[in-house]
């Protein structure tokens, strides 16, 4: 993982010093396009999840193979920033209860 991190951030030529050195200190942040060709073609990362956090907001988690996961923020502003990243994503397959009928 922090070779993939460090790989990260050198590809996408920025800079966070603290970052390499331990869990990520810094957002790093990048031109959504470039940051999902990064993900993709570079790690073999997936988009497994995503949700809106707000109306310009979208949270996504990108996970490889071997359960390394990176989580971004996407914005409408056409940047996307990396705020956490972990490793064993596992994929449950489960899903909510349904939600019982509103008596009416």
């Amino acid at each position: 993982m922090a070779r993939m991190l460090f790989s990260l951030v050198v590809g996408l030529g920025l800079t966070c010093g603290p970052a390499l050195s331990g869990p990520i200190a810094d957002v790093i942040c990048a031109p959504t396009d470039q940051m999902i060709r990064k993900l993709t073609h570079n790690f073999g990362t997936t988009r497994s999840a995503s949700g809106l956090r707000s109306p310009d907001e979208m949270l996504e988690i990108w996970a490889d193979s071997d359960g390394d996961w990176t989580m971004v923020i996407a914005y409408a502003s056409g940047q996307s920033c990396i705020v956490a990243m972990g490793a064993h994503w596992q994929e449950t397959g489960a899903k909510s209860p349904t939600r019982p009928p509103i008596p009416g």
